[in-house]
């Protein structure tokens, strides 16, 4: 089953901080609850093209995702784009844009699910699968907010 969300969390902090808390993700599950293990698989060139990372996210919903992401694009202070392939496959895409005192933090993921059992259920699971994944994100702003000491402004999920 094929899924495309959209966060955007605002954030009156720095847009240098929120984009190297964004960046450094093997801190994650330090500040995000919902993270519980990023670990290293490869390390990638000098600009970090061709990282890959392996991520376990838990939400709300009584399951587990595992997945890679290899970074396949980084535009230092605006963008960084990756690649998953596990429980999930697709593209994921941190933006990053200053409005003032604000960074406004765009998370855009198209991805489709690979567990049998996920997309056997999903015409009944859609709804939830897409509660929790804005649980998740409504976190990880707050968590990151709260993180920089900074002020959260508005998150909206689309």
């Amino acid at each position: 089953m094929e899924y495309r969300f959209l966060t955007i969390w605002r954030i009156e902090a720095p847009i240098e901080a929120v984009c190297e808390a964004i960046y450094q993700s093997l801190i994650w599950p330090k500040w995000w609850r919902n993270v519980e293990r990023v670990e290293e698989l490869a390390p990638g060139d000098a600009q970090g093209i061709g990282n890959v990372r392996r991520y376990s996210w838990r939400g709300r919903l009584p399951y587990r995702l595992t997945f890679d992401i290899c970074v396949s694009h980084i535009d230092p202070l605006t963008a960084i784009d990756g690649i998953a392939s596990g429980d999930v496959e697709g593209k994921g895409r941190w933006s990053f844009t200053a409005d003032g005192a604000v960074t406004v933090v765009r998370y855009e993921w198209w991805v489709r699910t690979t567990p049998v059992w996920m997309n056997l259920l999903a015409l009944v699971a859609r709804p939830f699968i897409r509660w929790n994944h804005n649980a998740v994100m409504q976190q990880g702003g707050e968590a990151l907010a709260h993180m920089l000491n900074a002020r959260l402004v508005q998150i909206a999920h689309y």
